[in-house]
């Protein structure tokens, strides 16, 4: 039977670690749950990049061209966006769905859909991390994979979770991103270690080479009114 988002359980807390700076226990690997779920964290330096960037770029890429910019190995088509995207211009609440390879596992369809980030975390704690600079954007969606990708009654994703935050630093942003993945009513087999390793890698190359070009395209398409600094 179908699951709605609301009924779905989640492990209690999880995220709720990544909104203090300070170093954690599992910064960059993979974690078997005592629910079975495979937990995968990876840690990702952006030089020159913003948190406003980062959420920024959500709402910009459009095409199969802007997500091979992203990753030029691993992203193979984006099949598109929901209409929901278009109608309130953005992100959150949207589904977008491409096709996309692991590292060494072959392409495969995926889909995600975003969520306000709020629900991912306790109440009123991702509030306070921004307030006082802690965290600088937080992207937070639910995914599913296959062909045929298991979908709750109202279409929402039921193989994975997926958060990304942000922190600003002097030098640029610090992203953790984590992906919680196996379906959370227990169906299924486990999700094998050598997945999440390669979806480990897969996140910190992507996010890598995004960082490299994210600035310049933020401040070329005059991303929220700013004009880039000039070097001289």
């Amino acid at each position: 039977m179908n699951q709605t988002t609301e009924t779905r359980p989640r492990h209690a807390g999880i995220y709720d670690e990544l909104l203090q700076p300070g170093p954690l226990a599992l910064e960059t690997g993979v974690r078997r749950l005592d629910d079975g779920r495979l937990l995968v964290a990876v840690r990702t330096e952006l030089p020159g990049c913003a948190g406003r960037m980062f959420d920024w770029w959500f709402n910009f890429f459009d095409t199969t061209q802007h997500i091979r910019w992203w990753h030029p190995h691993d992203h193979v088509q984006l099949h598109g966006w929901s209409e929901s995207r278009r109608q309130s211009g953005s992100y959150v609440g949207a589904t977008v769905r491409a096709v996309e390879a692991l590292g060494e596992i072959p392409p495969v369809s995926a889909v995600l859909k975003f969520h306000p980030a709020e629900s991912f975390f306790g109440a009123g704690l991702l509030k306070a991390a921004r307030a006082c600079g802690d965290v600088s954007a937080a992207v937070c969606a639910r995914i599913a994979f296959g062909d045929e990708p298991r979908l709750s009654a109202d279409g929402d994703p039921l193989d994975g979770e997926m958060v990304h935050l942000t922190r600003d630093t002097a030098h640029g942003a610090v992203l953790r991103s984590r992906f919680l993945l196996g379906a959370a009513d227990g169906c299924g087999e486990a999700v094998p270690e050598q997945l999440g390793l390669e979806l480990m890698r897969h996140c910190y190359n992507e996010f890598s080479c995004l960082a490299r070009l994210l600035p310049s395209l933020y401040y070329g398409e005059h991303a929220n009114g700013e004009k880039g600094p000039l070097a001289w």
